[in-house]
């Protein structure tokens, strides 16, 4: 298995999908076992199977929204 941090940190985990292409799941950890690991990210909860992940890490928190600039200024 891939290793992943704790449960609560935020991950972006690469796994392959039925058609062999591969794509990426960014989003807090919810948890890992040895058969399926959920991610909570901006496309809703994604269940992966462990045996389709070609590789996870954890990743920095996402930048800070930036301020909006008034139209017209």
């Amino acid at each position: 298995m891939v290793r992943l941090p704790a449960p609560g940190r935020r991950v972006v985990v690469r796994y392959l999908l039925p058609s062999g292409q591969a794509t990426d799941a960014l989003g807090e950890l919810l948890s890992a076992d040895d058969e399926t690991v959920v991610v909570d990210g901006k496309r809703g909860i994604e269940r992966i199977a462990v045996s389709d992940i070609v590789a996870a890490k954890e990743v920095p928190p996402p930048p800070a929204p930036r301020p909006r600039r008034p139209i017209g200024g």
